[in-house]
Order: C-alpha cells, then sequence, then structure tokens
C-alpha cells in the first residue's frame, strides 16, 4: 500500500509512489518551465503545468498498477505563492499565471504599504487582484482564484472540489493571522469576492476525490513545497529543523501551536508560517530565506566557466583545504534573512596572486553555507528554540564538501535526507495519515533515515564572514531602500 505523490514544482512536475517505509517508487518527470517575456516577469501556462502534472500521475499509477502496488491515496505537494485565475464556468484559465518570483506588483506592493497593508511581492494576494483586473476590472465574472495546489485539486476531480490548506494559505497574504479563513478587509481592498477564493481545509483529510484517472482515489493531503519537505524530514516537533538548499535555500523551524510571531516578519528577519493543520493540531513555523543558493554554483558553471557540471564543484573544491582567506557573499539577487536587503550584491574578497580555482569554487560552498548559518541563527533567536541538529536537502544536499561546510559554519551535526527532495516524502506523509498509510506523527518520525550524518570538524571564522557581507550591503541604495 502506498500514496501517490504529485509534486508541482517551479521548473517542473513530477508524480511517484511512496510507500509504507518511505520508499519512493515509480518516479515520472516533465520540465514545465516559466517564461520570462520581460525584466520582472515570471509567467506560466496554468493548463500545460496541470497537463503535464496529470501526465505524470498517469504513468506512475501504470507503473505502479504493473508492479500489484495498491495506491491509498493521493498527497500533493506544489510551489508557493504563484497565482492562477480561471473561469468559474469553463474551468479555463483567463490569463497567464503568475509565478512566485514575478515582481511585476511591486508598485502595487509600495502603494498598499502607505496604506497599511503590507503585502509582498511573491505573495499571491496582490497578482490575484492584478490578473483579475486586467481581464474583468468591473467584476462581473465569476473567476476563481488559486494558488497551484487549488488549481491541480480543481483539475484532478474536475470543478468538484475548490479548496487549500493553512500551509499555503498562510503565504498568500489573504488569510486572518490565525490562518484559519479570509481576511474580509483585505479582499475588500483588493476587490477580490470571498466566494473566488477555495474553502481552507486539513492539510491532512478529505481533500476531494480524483476522477480523472481510470479509477476513482481520494486526495487527503497537502502542503505547500517547504511546509511539505519539513513533514518529509520528520521534523515535526517544535525545534526540529530543516533547511532546504535547491535554487534558493529555506530554513523551516517547527515552533509550536500557536503562532511566533503577531506581525508579518520577525526581528531577526524570519517569517511565520502554517507548517500544517490535521483535526485540532495545527502546527506552526518560521521560515529564513536565501535568495540564491544553487545558483551560485550554476554561476561558476554556466558563466565564469570554471567547472563543468554542479557535481564537479565537489571535486575542485576538494583541491585545497581552506579558502586561504577568500571569501564569497551570494548576493545576486540581494541579501534574505537577516539583512532582507534587496540592493545588497555579491562579493569575492580577499583575493591574492596565489587564489585560484580550487579556493574560488570552494569560497562558492563555504559562502552558501554561511548563509546557512545565518538562517540557523535567525531561527534561533526569533523562536528562542535550540536547534540540535539540522536536516538538509536538495539539489545541494549531494555535495560532500558543501555538507561539510554547512556542518562546519553551523556548527551542528547535519543529517542529510535520503532523497534529493523531500517534498515528496511530506505531502505522502500528510496524505497516509488520514489514509491509514501510517497512524501518527510517531511513525513519521521513527521513518526519518538520514543518507549520512555530517559532524562538524572545525569552525569557518564567521568574524570574517561578517565583515564581508559589510562590504556586499546597499551596493545599489534605491533597493536597499524598499521593504516588505
Amino acid at each position: 500500500m502506498g500514496v501517490l505523490v504529485i509534486d508541482i514544482g517551479t521548473s517542473g512536475v513530477r508524480a511517484a509512489v511512496v510507500d509504507a517505509r518511505a520508499k519512493v517508487h515509480h518516479e515520472h518527470y516533465l520540465e514545465s518551465l516559466p517564461d520570462t517575456p520581460a525584466d520582472g516577469l515570471v509567467e506560466f501556462d496554468a493548463r500545460g503545468y496541470i497537463d503535464a502534472a496529470i501526465d505524470c500521475a498517469r504513468r506512475t499509477l501504470a507503473d505502479a498498477d504493473a508492479a500489484g502496488t495498491a495506491v491509498a491515496s493521493i498527497g500533493i505537494s506544489n510551489q508557493r505563492g504563484s497565482a492562477i485565475v480561471w473561469d468559474g464556468g469553463t474551468g479555463e484559465p483567463v490569463a497567464a499565471a503568475q509565478g512566485w518570483q514575478d515582481l511585476r506588483t511591486i508598485g502595487d506592493c509600495m502603494m498598499l504599504a502607505a496604506e497599511g497593508f503590507r503585502f509582498a511581492p511573491n505573495q499571491a494576494a496582490t497578482k490575484f487582484a492584478g490578473i483579475w483586473n486586467g481581464v474583468d476590472p468591473d467584476r462581473t465574472r465569476s473567476l476563481r482564484c488559486g494558488t497551484p495546489e487549488s488549481w491541480l485539486i480543481w483539475c484532478l476531480t474536475e470543478g468538484a472540489s475548490f479548496v487549500t490548506d493553512p500551509s499555503n494559505a498562510s503565504i498568500t497574504g489573504l488569510s486572518t493571522a490565525d490562518a484559519a479563513a479570509w481576511d474580509d478587509a483585505i479582499l475588500e481592498r483588493l476587490g477580490l469576492p470571498v466566494g473566488s477564493l477555495p474553502r481552507i481545509v486539513d492539510s491532512s483529510g478529505p481533500l476531494g476525490i480524483a476522477t480523472v484517472f481510470d479509477r476513482p482515489i481520494p486526495i487527503t493531503g497537502v502542503a505547500g513545497d517547504q511546509q511539505a519537505s519539513l513533514v518529509g524530514q520528520g521534523c515535526v516537533r517544535p525545534g526540529t529543523a530543516k533547511v532546504t538548499f535547491g535554487t534558493g535555500g529555506m530554513l523551516n523551524l517547527c515552533v509550536g501551536p500557536d503562532r511566533p510571531t503577531p506581525g508579518m516578519r520577525s526581528a531577526a528577519g524570519t517569517f511565520p508560517l502554517v507548517a500544517w493543520r490535521r483535526g485540532d493540531e495545527q502546527m506552526w513555523a518560521i521560515e529564513a530565506l536565501m535568495l540564491s543558493a544553487g545558483t551560485n554554483v550554476q554561476w561558476l558553471r554556466d558563466d565564469l566557466g570554471i567547472i563543468d557540471t554542479a557535481a564537479h564543484s565537489a571535486e575542485v573544491a576538494a583541491a585545497c583545504d581552506h579558502t586561504d582567506g577568500v571569501y564569497y557573499v551570494p548576493a545576486q539577487l540581494g541579501l534574505g534573512t537577516p539583512h532582507w536587503d534587496y540592493g545588497a550584491r555579491g562579493v569575492l574578497i580577499g583575493l591574492t596572486r596565489g587564489s585560484g580555482r580550487p579556493q574560488v569554487v570552494r569560497a562558492v560552498l563555504e559562502g552558501v553555507a554561511h548563509r546557512g548559518a545565518d538562517l540557523l541563527e535567525a531561527a534561533e533567536r526569533d523562536s528562542g528554540l535550540h536547534i540540535d541538529a539540522l536536516r538538509l536537502d536538495g539539489g545541494m544536499s549531494e555535495n560532500p564538501v558543501f555538507c561539510q561546510a554547512v556542518a562546519n559554519a553551523t556548527g551542528r551535526r547535519v543529517e542529510v535526507a535520503p532523497v534529493k527532495d523531500a517534498t515528496a516524502l511530506g505531502a505522502a506523509f500528510l496524505a497516509g495519515l488520514e489514509s491509514g498509510v501510517w497512524s501518527g506523527w510517531d511513525d513519521v518520525e521513527a521513518l526519518w533515515s538520514p543518507s549520512r550524518v555530517v559532524e562538524p570538524t572545525g569552525g569557518l571564522d564567521r568574524a570574517m564572514w561578517a565583515r564581508a557581507v559589510e562590504r556586499s550591503l546597499s551596493w545599489i541604495p534605491d533597493l536597499s531602500a524598499i521593504d516588505f
């Protein structure tokens, strides 16, 4: 018995079956890259995106049937913050979907901030309003607004289920403080009818019945990708944390049943979000964010040409034991937690005539690791909790030099996830708890089995790192003055 997981990410969609031992089988993946028609615009074809996801799911189900694997239910994990608007009658999108990285509503966010409404441009709130204003400014049409999981569930159930969960609702900018309902004052200001938004239901519970396959399958679990990764790595108790190093980097820490901060962002630069809700239990988390992680390795490969592949960075960096005083600040897109400086820019400093390719590549890997330590320290300051060990997934988790650098920068044991992307495991756990594959959170915790454990072997110089960061800040003052 297993769970069919559909994972709809920023650059692709995949489906797989997760069995009762938390092993992943029958995986299918299709790339589905967003378009960037102009600087700051990131959009995608919502119908094609979901067609690709359903295609992957059909292939996975066929493989599972051939192997004699029964599927109990469906779990979903999704990119967060992207906005899709569709016609409630025809079920067809009314415009291109706007990705979470899309910045076209920055001006709207700044204008609304002056009125006391705080939104970040990577939230869906202003994107929904912007799309609707463009196709129906008089509000005469019956439209539906949803982030990717709501759109997928609508399509899987052929319009019978229009829902989201608190892990996604809490990030839109439209929910009440407890993420249990939509905020009427915000909806009125943006001109969004409450009926245009999905019903907020449990992350683990009955979400609908998928009817697009050759048999009906209940959908019983959903969470935003980072919350799904948190659950997938067994971080289901207060004080447990994971960090995902993908294109960007996100550290999430479970903090308990109470909202950790009354505002949008805490003093150390983290922000609150719901990890999941299941029955009477709701777990809150905080998130600390770096804007660029794996993109820095791509820069070494694609722009500088000093490594052949991302994996090659480990071999090159291992050719030296330390950077000989070279430091790299990964601020190509600015700095997130704890600085939140959009005008910061990357710094490579401490170069001498003896600095070579190994030192530069190691400095880049250690720079991303230092940023991971920044996130950990911010999460501990904001939560008052101590993180004993850090669980780690994402593409960079496959790099042994980098994982050691994270352990050394944080001074904590690093437990590397058994799969590169733990989102599928988290979505499966949430769905399987409802459909009976697992009986409770104790089962989820017991299934955590890292692929390797990395202990610190020596500290990285955090004081010198702080000096390098100072030189990266406020490089473009006009952007640094912007605060969401």
